[in-house]
């Protein structure tokens, strides 16, 4: 990188990131350690490791960063995330989701406890100074929502306190009771920049342009943008006969029809809560030019699915893919430079912006 990026604070004054942003591959490297690395990522729930002495070995963000990780439930039922990669030699420590009542390296027979620490290996008696701190497995964070859980490398911020933000207008629902429907959960790989995915949905603005059918379900002049530390909210309100929250009265957004709450957490998580349920969207860089989309689907009430502005889902992700992959060919051009931002539609894609800068400085 020759400069680091200034976002003006100012969204009035402020441009948006250069076009070289999205294209230059070093830029893309250096990503990975200064924003992913040091961010919180989606891990699943926990039925992934149902049963006390349940592990569940995984990779974060798979072709990025590649971490090879591992979750235990241990038998205090407490929820712990660690390195799956043996301090001996590197080899990983377990292959496949199970129960275990300790995890064993098969290349050597190094044994860990549950708890991440070093129990016995086969021909160091006589080794000096062991075993030292670096020869248990090393522990990651691990937070845990509803059922959700989320762990992070090395993170930057607090994720309780993205937490608390969300749960102001969700804790309502029952976060327990969403059962993740597989038939509705799939993977789009999108020929664009991950940045650019995230920059397409932190903003309303494209919408009547975009979107038709969501555009007659969405109120455009009441659609607004919320910030916060690094979450933002993008509150959907009707003025039709749609599907709304049922919303207690002692909320914040009571006697408001709102037909979704779509909340972005910094870097790459999108959590868009319907009447019907959650759709949580994870953009996974896999080069400057491709990226990978999961949607995870929980559902909570059935009879209200496909309503509303949580209908059509799959329809309304073409549309986003067709526009976001225009645009990542559009920013191959030399005459293209920076952009400026709407100050009444662009809130989200401004910040987001301003984080990736100070995270790249």
């Amino acid at each position: 990188m020759s400069k680091p990026f200034y976002i003006d604070p100012d969204i009035r004054k402020a441009e948006t990131l250069p076009g070289s942003f999205y294209t230059n591959s070093q830029i893309f490297e250096a990503l990975k350690e200064n924003v992913f690395a040091s961010s919180w990522q989606w891990v699943g729930d926990e039925n992934l490791v149902p049963l006390s002495e349940s592990v569940y070995p995984f990779v974060l963000l798979d072709h990025y960063l590649t971490e090879p990780m591992l979750l235990v439930r241990n038998t205090s039922d407490e929820i712990k995330c660690f390195t799956n990669v043996c301090s001996h030699r590197g080899n990983m420590v377990v292959q496949n989701a199970g129960k275990a009542k300790n995890l064993l390296c098969l290349y050597h027979g190094r044994r860990f406890e549950l708890d991440g620490k070093m129990k016995s290996m086969p021909e160091f008696s006589e080794a000096e100074d062991f075993p030292r701190a670096c020869d248990h497995l090393h522990e990651f964070p691990v937070r845990k929502w509803g059922s959700f859980l989320f762990a992070g490398l090395n993170p930057s911020f607090d994720f309780t306190e993205v937490l608390k933000i969300m749960d102001e207008r969700v804790s309502f629902l029952p976060l327990h009771e969403f059962k993740v429907d597989e038939s509705l959960s799939k993977d789009y790989l999108v020929n664009c920049h991950w940045a650019l995915y995230c920059d397409n949905y932190l903003e309303g603005f494209h919408i009547p342009f975009v979107h038709d059918d969501l555009n007659k379900v969405l109120d455009y002049g009441d659609y607004t943008t919320e910030i916060y530390d690094y979450v933002n909210l993008q509150i959907g309100y009707t003025n039709s006969a749609e599907e709304v929250f049922d919303l207690p009265k002692n909320h914040i957004d009571y006697g408001k029809d709102v037909a979704a709450y779509y909340y972005w957490v910094f870097p790459n998580m999108m959590f868009n809560f319907y009447p019907w349920g959650l759709s949580i969207n994870i953009v996974k860089p896999i080069s400057v030019n491709k990226t990978k989309v999961s949607f995870i689907t929980y559902v909570y009430d059935e009879e209200k699915l496909n309503t509303g502005a949580g209908a059509l889902l799959d329809k309304v992700e073409r549309e986003d893919e067709f526009v976001v992959e225009g645009v990542h060919k559009g920013l191959q051009s030399r005459f293209y430079t920076t952009g400026r931002f709407s100050p009444t539609k662009e809130k989200g894609v401004h910040h987001f912006h301003s984080l990736l800068a100070k995270h790249l400085k």
